[in-house]
């Protein structure tokens, strides 16, 4: 027997170890979110094998078994929605524009025209009529996102 075995059937918590670090790099690869609960509940099981050795290796997988399932339970009922779902994408400016404030890099007319937001310059229509309401260099707040990349802003 090489010495990963004869580490293991004296520490066998260390196999413990080494399955919950399997589970969390599986993790981090997927990004699924469903094996971070068995890595958890894997390095559990290795400080109660620590602690009770007796336990044995089917008492060990028992407990893995029973801690895995609650601990995927509770962590997926009490994970607020929106990270559980994964609609909110950091990524998305889209999503993160919207309350920010900017200037009006061309005139509005028609309520159409051009405002700088966040270092960016966007297509924009103003709120209501906004008829020539906007000149360059007012400042503006963005209110909505519509038709994928158009900001609707409003004066302030």
């Amino acid at each position: 027997m090489g010495d990963f075995g004869q580490l293991l059937l004296t520490h066998p918590a260390w196999g413990w170890v080494a399955v919950a670090a399997i589970f969390l790099i599986v993790e981090l690869i997927t990004g699924s979110g469903w094996l971070l609960w068995p890595a958890a509940s894997a390095a559990l099981v290795a400080v109660v094998v620590a602690v009770m050795p007796s336990l044995g290796l089917p008492g060990a997988i028992a407990v893995f078994a029973a801690l895995t399932v609650v601990t995927t339970y509770i962590g997926r009922r009490f994970l607020p929605k929106s990270l559980a779902s994964g609609d909110d994408d950091v990524n998305d400016p889209h999503a993160r524009i919207v309350g920010h404030y900017g200037k009006v890099a061309t005139a509005f007319v028609s309520g159409l025209g051009r405002v700088f937001v966040d270092g960016k310059e966007w297509s924009a229509q103003a709120d209501g009529d906004g008829d020539g309401a906007l000149a360059v260099g007012d400042r503006i707040e963005v209110i909505a996102v519509e038709g994928g990349a158009r900001l609707k802003v409003r004066a302030t």
